[in-house]
């Protein structure tokens, strides 16, 4: 999959599944905050359209035991990288996508009014894809080059605004790994 740009809050070669979970930022309101997540639906199962039917709100509690505890919940990100690399985006990056819940960063909180959300598929102990850095790497230079705001200091985890509520991306994730491959 090649990402190739951002326009007018699309990411040019990201699969488009839209979700309702989304609303207005509020008015001048800069975006400059990347927030890296993870997810897998049932917990630890990857690359079965459950992640994708969660965020459009179609996720049938019937079908697991932990669905019926969280099937009820709107909640979306902007993107999701699959085990596989392949990005999905749920929410137009100028608008408000639902991930963060209660959160602050750097003294400002409700984070969602300002941050884009991107989910990586997996667990906070399982470690992540080569595929998924080098999606995850792309996207993000792409973002940082169409929201200029976004720089090293303003990419973060969900654990790191939420903390002792959020876990996510989790010991897995190679931050390290990643602030290298964009060259900072």
């Amino acid at each position: 999959m090649t990402l190739s740009s951002i326009e007018n809050g699309l990411v040019v070669g990201a699969r488009w599944l839209a979700s309702p979970n989304f609303n207005e930022r509020p008015v001048a309101t800069n975006i400059d905050l990347l927030v890296v997540h993870n997810i897998s639906l049932p917990p630890g199962e990857f690359e079965n359209g459950y992640v994708e039917a969660f965020f459009q709100n179609r996720l049938v509690a019937q079908e697991h035991p932990y669905f019926s505890e969280i099937a009820h919940l709107q909640v979306s990100a902007h993107l999701l990288i699959a085990r596989s690399g392949i990005v999905t985006q749920f929410v137009n990056l100028n608008d408000r996508a639902w991930h963060a819940g209660v959160s602050c960063f750097d003294g400002v909180e409700s984070c969602n009014d300002f941050s884009i959300g991107i989910e990586l598929e997996g667990t906070d102990y399982t470690p992540f894809t080569d595929e998924q850095y080098a999606s995850l790497t792309s996207l993000t230079k792409l973002i940082q080059e169409a929201y200029p705001s976004i720089n090293a200091h303003r990419i973060t985890g969900h654990s790191d605004i939420a903390p002792g509520r959020k876990t996510d991306p989790g010991p897995c994730f190679d931050w390290l790994r990643y602030r290298a491959s964009l060259g900072r």
